[in-house]
């Protein structure tokens, strides 16, 4: 069995053991455990979602993006959401903070290697692609707190954690700390992997092939990081 196939075996293996640890806790507490075993369903889904955008859109993602998205999703959803370290850990938010713009770097990296693949990416600037990425990075993370923002609008979840666990609303500069501190956490993190893929690409635009993203509809690439696909 190809690697791939053993890592999303092993994946939805443990996440059957967290949707049968949270249908315990929906017979214990009905009310907050419906919301925790739709948030795992949700995440069994999602553990299709890079077979589901091949089929549908044609769109290959090489394997280490793919395998990275994997272990974000088993920190925020499973591990944080499902099993709630997000509430027995304090700073588990702010590590999911740090490595989903590292994640999405590696997209922002395929994204522009995909547009720009008509040109030889030894005559690209490294300068570009990381801050394409870094860029892309960034935005996002703005338009999570966006999404957060709205959900606390509409349905007072403290996402962004403007008040205290009792419901007293924060003042001032401490209604602040959580959104900015996510934004910080979201800014070093992209900062990190433009340090690691700044090394590893030794002055070369070529080194950014690695995280293309492929549009075919002629069957799979022919290129070892996404046949086992």
């Amino acid at each position: 069995m190809p690697t791939y196939h053993k890592v999303r075996w092993s994946l939805l293996a443990f996440s059957f053991l967290t949707l049968l640890a949270t249908i315990r806790e929906w017979f214990l507490s009905p009310a907050s455990g419906m919301i925790v075993v739709i948030e795992c369903l949700a995440g069994i889904a999602l553990i299709f979602a890079p077979d589901m955008i091949r089929k549908v859109l044609h769109l290959y993602f090489p394997k280490a993006t793919i395998y990275f998205y994997w272990f974000f999703l088993f920190m925020s959803v499973f591990l944080g959401s499902c099993l709630h370290l997000m509430d027995l850990i304090p700073f588990w938010d702010k590590i999911l903070h740090g490595t989903s713009p590292m994640l999405l770097s590696m997209i922002g990296y395929g994204i522009i290697t995909n547009g720009l693949q008509q040109v030889p990416t030894k005559n690209i600037p490294v300068w570009v692609f990381l801050l394409f990425g870094f860029g892309f990075a960034g935005i996002c993370g703005i338009f999570w707190e966006f999404w957060e923002f709205t959900c606390d609008t509409f349905d007072n979840l403290n996402l962004q954690r403007y008040q205290t666990l009792a419901g007293l609303p924060y003042v001032g500069r401490a209604a602040l700390m959580d959104t900015m501190g996510d934004l910080a956490v979201n800014t070093i993190g992209a900062i990190l992997i433009a340090i690691y893929s700044y090394i590893q690409a030794h002055g070369s635009g070529d080194y950014f092939i690695i995280y293309r993203v492929i549009k075919s509809k002629h069957g799979k690439p022919e290129n070892d990081d996404y046949l086992a696909l």
